[in-house]
């Protein structure tokens, strides 16, 4: 079988250095995000310009196709290359995809920083998504929570950008920022593509975000296989409906030891002793 293990672009400057006026008047450099426009063509064929950091390129262009549901493996590519002196990711196929104008004609705009975008029908294809059985405990919520916490990152030093994590329970297997939460996501959705050969799959995995969960974000979730995720902020109705509906555990407004089991609540194993007995020894 053939295996897709493509150069990884060397990483860019993820921060810049600028000056600004503080509260007292004084001028200070500060450091903010860089972010970088990165047109992906598929086959010579333009398909879209994404806004990101760019540490992981090839991950997020990886990602971003398989989510839109243009290629069933990565099997599929012969290269992904990036060149950031003109800001364009060149993938070749091995075979070409087959009636691409037509496919990406049909483009939502969704509520993802950086305008995220879903090609075609996949609010279509929700009911065809089955989830595996797992379960979270409330401790391990917690220890997810604190995981992020500590992680050192972009935006304790800048701000502006978002984080998306990958857990194994509550072992952390990848940490991704970038401008939006959907690039994230995708960068994570690539990394996981190309773990397929040594049986990587989503039955034990909780996906994180620090930004809303929306449709788009719950969609993506599920198209990993992942039944559990969990964000510092909250939920969007659409999302909501969509959770319900494929059975999914959406955990929101996770922050220190405070939490709102959203859907799938089957799926979290609560133990409200573990609050209960750290609020008597604290008395």
């Amino acid at each position: 079988m053939l295996n897709l293990r493509p150069r990884l672009t060397r990483a860019v400057a993820l921060l810049q250095q600028v000056s600004a006026i503080n509260e007292l008047g004084h001028c200070i450099s500060v450091s903010i995000p860089a972010e970088r426009a990165l047109t992906v063509y598929v086959d010579k064929h333009e398909l879209v310009t994404l806004m990101t950091l760019g540490t992981h390129p090839e991950l997020l262009v990886l990602g971003f196709l398989r989510n839109q549901r243009l290629l069933a493996s990565a099997h599929e590519l012969e290269s992904i290359t990036v060149d950031w002196e003109v800001g364009a990711a060149a993938v070749k196929t091995r075979l070409g995809i087959s009636d691409i104008q037509t496919r990406t004609a049909r483009r939502v705009v969704t509520t993802g920083c950086g305008q995220g975008s879903m090609f075609g029908d996949l609010m279509a294809e929700v009911d065809g998504l089955a989830l595996p059985e797992a379960t979270l405990s409330q401790s391990q919520l917690y220890r997810i929570v604190n995981t992020i916490r500590l992680q050192e990152s972009t935006y304790k030093s800048a701000g502006s950008v978002h984080a998306c994590a990958l857990f194994c329970a509550d072992e952390m297997l990848l940490f991704v920022e970038d401008v939006g939460r959907h690039n994230a996501i995708d960068t994570i959705a690539g990394w996981i593509w190309l773990q397929g050969d040594s049986g990587m799959s989503g039955i034990d995995k909780v996906f994180y975000t620090t930004g809303r969960l929306t449709s788009e974000m719950v969609i993506k979730s599920a198209q990993l296989g992942v039944p559990i995720v969990v964000s510092r902020s909250g939920i969007t109705a659409m999302a909501f409906e969509l959770a319900q509906r494929l059975g999914l555990c959406a955990i929101g407004r996770a922050t220190n030891q405070r939490f709102l089991c959203y859907t799938g609540a089957q799926r979290l194993l609560l133990a409200p002793g573990l609050l209960a007995g750290r609020h008597s020894a604290s008395t």
